[in-house]
């Protein structure tokens, strides 16, 4: 039975299912089964940030989570992480870190996207007490800008008019003590984003891409790159034409391709489109891209640029793409 208070929290803070719908948001997709199962992933991180804010105990959560299929447990997962980083930054408490250390930490990569979906609901005086201490990870601190990459996603699909058609440029924040990378993550979420706002259609994915500057390119293609590899969504086909649309970005691509992989891996269940996409964007299996990630793996960063730079930098050198002006000065330094 859920508890009064809880029951509170979850009547004023959790959205309808509705409010995630592709319709409810605008977007313009056609319906498809592929769209329909696109369209369950934010319904599913609604569902975690439910059972997240309602919750009696950490083993009731988890129960609750294991009923949700395997290919969308993750993102329940993200959901719930992100109910339980709002409870601790408003009210103290340690349940997002108990979460993470226990039976969240398969999900670890998703965990803290759902840590950047907590972060559009909350003042930026509370981010500081967002990220919880995991230094038993391979991947904390370095892949905790996941966390920024949520909060990028977050902005674009709950505020299209702004962060994709006006394009604008959210203010940088500190976040790991390198503010100038900031917009940067963001960016990769935005490029997420876009994947779930045109249904997965090549065609439509490509144009949003292209229509913001050219600086911002290789962000938003390796945001997508993540999302068709994670979420699928599309046929061999029109992956191939997307591979090839990107252009000069493909490496780019690659690189979320890596880290949806790397992710599926971690979680325990990696379902069948997550083969079929991955070799379509990369011309490499999963067993190979994880190979290059761990080739490329860094945790300490370096001359002011974070450990997950780095890192991505590493698997884009794998895929031979010369750098681009972005990547080699952030906006700021322009």
């Amino acid at each position: 039975m859920p508890t009064t208070s809880g029951s509170l929290r979850r009547l004023a803070l959790t959205p309808a299912l509705s409010e995630v719908s592709f319709a409810t948001r605008g977007f313009t997709v056609t319906d498809s089964d592929a769209v329909r199962r696109l369209e369950a992933i934010p319904q599913a991180v609604v569902c975690g940030f439910e059972w997240g804010i309602d919750t009696r105990s950490l083993w009731e959560l988890e129960r609750k989570l294991e009923l949700i299929e395997p290919e969308m447990r993750g993102f329940a997962y993200e959901g719930a992480t992100m109910a339980f980083t709002v409870l601790d930054a408003m009210g103290g408490g340690h349940r997002t870190r108990d979460l993470l250390r226990g039976p969240g930490a398969p999900h670890l990569l998703l965990a803290y996207i759902g840590i950047g979906f907590a972060m559009a609901k909350l003042p930026r005086m509370l981010w500081k007490k967002v990220l919880p201490s995991l230094d038993d990870s391979l991947f904390h601190p370095a892949m905790s800008w996941l966390a920024v990459d949520g909060y990028g996603f977050d902005l674009a699909y709950f505020d299209k008019k702004r962060w994709v058609d006006r394009q604008e440029v959210p203010k940088p924040y500190p976040w790991q003590g390198t503010p100038d990378y900031f917009t940067r993550a963001v960016d990769q979420g935005i490029g997420r984003a876009l994947w779930f706002m045109h249904g997965g259609v090549p065609e439509a994915v490509t144009a949003a891409v292209t229509r913001f500057p050219d600086p911002r390119h290789a962000d938003l293609w390796s945001g997508v790159g993540l999302a068709a590899t994670f979420a699928g969504g599309c046929a061999e086909p029109g992956l191939i034409a997307l591979r090839k649309a990107s252009g000069g970005h493909a490496a780019s691509v690659a690189v979320g391709s890596v880290f949806a992989v790397s992710a599926r891996t971690l979680a325990g269940y990696s379902p069948p489109h997550t083969e079929v996409v991955s070799r379509a964007l990369t011309g490499h299996s999963p067993g190979e891209l994880l190979e290059v990630a761990g080739a490329a793996a860094v945790t300490t960063g370096e001359n002011g640029v974070p450990a997950y730079e780095l890192w991505r930098r590493g698997i884009r050198d794998r895929f031979a793409e010369p750098a681009t002006p972005r990547e080699k000065l952030s906006r700021s330094e322009k």
